[in-house]
């Protein structure tokens, strides 16, 4: 089995891409939900993150992401603090999904903070998805419903996008148009797929 690592910066398109791979035939593992799934009430995370940051981020069914992004995003150390929390219960799920899969498959596995939390250490390739800071911008706003301001504040949190090219095996360009993009998966797919068969 080939696994590959995808990341990317905020809404740079990594769900949309990880989408394309998923239709030519990947196995796809997404680091975020488990994430999702986690913070949820009975969730392995869900009462570290409360005794770390206060009942006020308390949703009705589990963590309200929202109030939590408020408070993490505006504090360095506090990312770190919930980073700590998350980080290896995400690889513990991550480890247990790629067990379902067998020789011969790729596995796509999209985690935003790939190379922050030293997932690349555990894939065979990495794959970064890039688009500019504007487009970045305007897709976060449309589809995070968050201000301009607080996109700003999400991507300076982040490791600089330039950095995670420089470290990248494979770049997307997601600037341009869906189909631009698509062309460079097929285009990828195919190296990927002749690469598991050896």
């Amino acid at each position: 089995m080939l696994v590959v690592g995808l990341t990317g910066g905020l809404a740079t398109g990594k769900s949309t891409v990880t989408a394309m791979f998923a239709r030519l035939g990947a196995k796809v593992i997404d680091a975020d939900r488990i994430v999702h799934r986690e913070l949820r009430r009975g969730g392995c995370c869900y009462a570290p993150v409360i005794r770390a940051f206060g009942t006020q981020i308390a949703g009705e069914s589990g963590i309200d992401r929202k109030k939590l992004a408020a408070v993490v995003f505006n504090d360095k150390r506090k990312l770190k603090r919930l980073e700590r929390i998350v980080h290896p219960t995400v690889r513990s799920g991550v480890n247990e999904e790629l067990k379902k899969y067998r020789g011969g498959e790729i596995a796509v596995i999209e985690v935003p903070l790939l190379f922050e939390a030293g997932f690349n250490r555990y894939v065979d390739t990495t794959i970064v998805v890039a688009a500019s800071r504007r487009s970045q911008i305007e897709r976060s706003r449309r589809s995070l419903k968050i201000t301009r301001t607080e996109a700003l504040r999400r991507i300076k949190a982040q490791m600089p996008l330039r950095d995670k090219i420089r470290r990248a095996d494979i770049i997307i360009d997601n600037s341009t148009t869906k189909q631009q993009t698509h062309k460079q998966v097929k285009a990828i797919w195919q190296k990927l797929t002749q690469r598991a068969k050896k």
